[in-house]
């Protein structure tokens, strides 16, 4: 393969940018996590903080990392970051845990999801779900393998039809509900934690940083990095707010406890009868297809940088792009059986715990980032500068903190387990490292 072929088009504009955000973003979480949220805060106002504490958490790492983004647009996105600020084992630690758990796992994740409401919906028996949500991973990983504007034709649409089902449960739930909204009890007295609450919030939050791993593929990075990142996490988190003051005046705190997942679905039936809420779970279906779709998209151009400095094993193959549709079509298929292996031993539950903990690890180091770039580019001008500096970034490394401690908290030895295995990088770090220089 020459190496004109290997260089990914540049064909990824504002539009796919801001929807890749959006479409990442907006999935399962404010679907599944209303009564949870509520359960956890044992009351509707600080269910709602919960919400807006998250947006706000999200949206300054996002702040911040596109002043990093900006600076350095390259294919790759965290780990890149991390490698260019600190050194090459710190990128790579960043990356190996990317490619062995987060992207495999919130592949699976989304994917057992999508299995389990699609049979649900359509009373299919529930041992099929997991051949359903596997069948889906498949046929959007060849779908992204035919190229970049095909699967981001596949997220724009996908984030578009999204927002239609959202839309209808906001304007006409704040419109026609006649439930009370704020200072409303959620029946649960037991185990009452606005930090378990903001937890659960940013795992609805999570993934907007993967729009910084296709930066190589957008036409002007430095310009349509930050602008994608601003727009797409503002706008989410007016979204979210809505979504749960809409389902709020819809039923009462108590019901959405106790339904759960069920919880739009059945504000959806109240609204517009039962075939609203048949609607409504396909608009959830829709949802979680285009948040899928997302996660495939771009995260196998982590393998695929990596792959490119020689960090992997076969990173020969790893490397390649198709010489037609200029895909990483090797990187794919590599994060697409790691998916299907987890969704084969675990749960989503499980299985999103892991991912949000994983990552939220090197989310310190990349805000922290901000403040060595700054330092070590004193003078230079830069083409977007994080505002309110230093505040936005330290709000940002606060809020990790908090992720992080409570996940040790409330999920001690999963939590270990995923640092042993992010810490095993090291040593394949050194192997391939040795590796490379003697050849």
């Amino acid at each position: 393969m020459q190496m004109s072929e290997n260089h990914l088009k540049k064909d990824i504009g504002f539009t796919v940018a801001l929807s890749l955000v959006v479409g990442t973003v907006i999935g399962s979480g404010v679907f599944m996590k209303p009564g949870i949220i509520l359960a956890q805060t044992g009351n509707s106002t600080d269910a709602l903080w919960a919400w807006l504490i998250a947006g706000i958490i999200t949206l300054a790492g996002g702040l911040t990392i596109a002043e990093i983004g900006a600076q350095i647009p390259k294919t790759g996105g965290l780990n890149v970051y991390l490698e260019e600020t600190y050194g090459k084992v710190w990128g790579y630690l960043c990356g190996w845990m990317q490619t062995i758990i987060y992207g495999p796992a919130i592949i699976g994740t989304l994917g057992l999801y999508l299995g389990s409401l699609i049979t649900n919906l359509f009373a299919i028996q529930e041992e099929w779900s997991i051949w359903m949500g596997i069948g889906f991973v498949l046929f959007l990983a060849g779908v992204n393998m035919f190229g970049t504007k095909y699967g981001g034709f596949v997220q724009t649409l996908s984030t578009v039809i999204k927002l239609i089902p959202i839309a209808l449960i906001i304007i006409f739930g704040l419109w026609k509900g006649q439930s009370q909204i704020f200072d409303m009890g959620s029946g649960l007295t037991e185990e009452i934690s606005m930090g378990a609450a903001v937890l659960a919030a940013l795992f609805a939050y999570d993934g907007w940083i993967l729009v910084g791993s296709v930066a190589g593929e957008m036409k002007n990075p430095t310009k349509l990095l930050p602008k994608a990142i601003i727009v797409g996490l503002t706008l989410v988190t007016v979204i979210y707010l809505l979504v749960n003051l809409a389902l709020l005046h819809v039923l009462p705190a108590e019901q959405i406890v106790a339904l759960g997942e069920n919880a739009a679905g059945t504000a959806a039936s109240v609204l517009f009868g039962d075939m609203g809420g048949k609607l409504i779970s396909i608009g959830i279906i829709i949802s979680i297809f285009g948040c899928l779709n997302g996660k495939i998209m771009a995260f196998p151009r982590i393998p695929f940088a990596m792959a490119e400095r020689r960090q992997l094993p076969g990173s020969r193959y790893l490397m390649k792009v198709h010489p037609k549709f200029k895909t990483p079509i090797f990187a794919i298929v590599l994060q697409i059986v790691l998916a299907i292996i987890l969704m084969l031993l675990s749960d989503p539950n499980r299985l999103s715990d892991i991912a949000v903990f994983s990552t939220f690890l090197f989310y310190i180091l990349a805000f922290l980032a901000v403040f060595i770039l700054r330092k070590r580019h004193s003078g230079t001008p830069r083409p977007y500068s994080v505002p309110l500096y230093p505040i936005i970034p330290l709000v940002a490394i606060i809020g990790s903190l908090f992720v992080i401690i409570s996940s040790l908290m409330n999920e001690p030895m999963g939590s270990l387990m995923v640092v042993g295995i992010t810490l095993a990088g090291w040593p394949l770090y050194q192997f391939m490292n040795r590796k490379s220089m003697v050849n």
